[in-house]
Parts: structure tokens; sequence; C-alpha cells
């Protein structure tokens, strides 16, 4: 595994990501934001053992940091994720063939891949469309307003709000939608597991049921992204690399 450390995909934020390379002449990429409430966390924050896993398997991970409260307000943070799929697009190509892009993230991560992935405008400003990405891969992210969206509005942070920015919103906009998988937990944070299970329903009641994947954890928050097995293998790098793989 090559490892490229800080590299700047926004001047204008100053916004950094690292990009590990698998041993190989072509490889598809995924694109990776880590989770940590919108004000914290890092792109390299415990996932060296992910990020082993995956270049193993001859997949590339580029993990990018975005701006965060208490310095950032909605919607930078969006803003910045569209950003770095840009750079993906723009600049992966000199570091090898890139084969298919994936986007993905886990909690405040997941939450904004599926802000990618339902409301278009995002990536729209940058002339891509989330059908030019591969698949998505929503770990745990919140579908209704995030509850530090809801801080940053002075509302009570248990409330279940469906703006326009919720992912749930815009389910049912377009005709069409990328694959994707969920991953969630029984044991997850309260309302994270149900309000999950209403996205898959809301999907299915709009007839988006074809490449729609959902990987139950037995376990609590986001706890196997940074755990391994019994053979000392990445659990999260497991599940993202069977799904592109596939």
């Amino acid at each position: 595994m090559k490892k490229i450390l800080d590299v700047c995909y926004s001047p204008e934020h100053q916004q950094l990501l690292d990009i590990y390379l698998p041993d190989c002449a072509s490889f598809p990429v995924f694109l990776y934001f880590h989770g940590g409430g919108l004000e914290a966390g890092d792109k390299n924050n415990g996932y060296d053992p992910f990020f082993a896993y995956m270049t193993d398997h001859g997949i590339a991970v580029v993990s990018a940091n975005y701006r965060m409260y208490p310095d950032a307000k909605y919607p930078d943070f969006l803003e910045d994720a569209a950003v770095a799929v840009k750079w993906v697009f723009d600049n992966m190509g000199s570091y090898g063939k890139v084969t298919d892009i994936y986007v993905g993230g886990s909690s405040a991560g997941g939450y904004m891949s599926q802000m990618l992935c339902f409301d278009k405008r995002w990536l729209g400003v940058h002339g891509i469309s989330p059908m030019d990405i591969k698949g998505f891969v929503h770990d745990a992210g919140q579908p209704t307003c995030h509850f530090n969206v809801l801080r940053e509005r002075g509302m009570d942070t248990r409330r279940v709000v469906v703006d326009d920015s919720a992912p749930l919103y815009h389910i049912g906009v377009d005709e069409k939608y990328p694959p994707m998988l969920f991953i969630v937990s029984d044991n997850d944070i309260p309302c994270r597991l149900e309000q999950t299970d209403l996205v898959l329903a809301t999907l299915q009641y709009f007839d988006h049921t074809e490449n729609i994947q959902c990987k139950r954890m037995h376990s609590s928050h986001c706890a196997y992204v940074r755990k391994v097995d019994e053979d000392g293998q990445s659990i999260f790098g497991k599940i993202v690399a069977e799904y592109i793989c596939k």
C-alpha cells in the first residue's frame, strides 16, 4: 500500500485528503467521509485496518476531511464533500487507471453520502450526477435533518425534521438512483435503525428496489468501523470490499 497524505483538494478552504493506493495499475476508488457528528473526527482516526484491507483487495481509498462545527455551518460540509468527489474524478487518474468510483461515509459521513446521492444539486454544481457514481455506501447516516443542523437552528436535537437538509426529503424526486448499500446496527443510536428502515421503505414505495442493499450489524453505532475480526481483518473493510468487488 502506498500512502499519499494531506493532499489539498479545496484550496479555498484548505481541506485535505489522504490517498491509499493498492499495488496494481488499475483499481476502483472508494471516497470515504469520516463520522463524528459534523463536529469531530478526522480522515485518519484509527482507520488503518480498513485502509489496509481495501488496498490489499485492489481498491484505492481516498479519505477526506471537511469543514465542521463550530467553525462550519450548514451546508459547508456538503459543499466540501461535493468538491472532494470532483477532485477524485479529476485527479485520481494520475495515480493509475480508475475503473469505477464509489462514495460513502460513516455516521455524519453517511449523512453526507446520502445527501450527495439523493439531492443532485450538490454534485450538479460540478457537472457530476449521482448516477456517475458506481455505488454509494451509507453507513449509519442520519436520513432526517442532522441533529447538529437542528442545533445550529436552535432546535431540540431529538426532533425528527424532514426538509431539504434531510436525505429522506429528496427520495422520489428523481426517476433513477445509483446502486447503494446501507449499513445500520440493531443497537444503533436512538431512532437510527427505524429511520433507516423508513428510507428503505420509501425507496421501495417509489419502486427503487433494484441495486439497493442493506447490511444489519449486531453492534452499537459504527462500532465495527475500526474493529478487526478474529483473523485480524477489518470488519468494515470486508463489507465494503465485498460490495465493491461483487
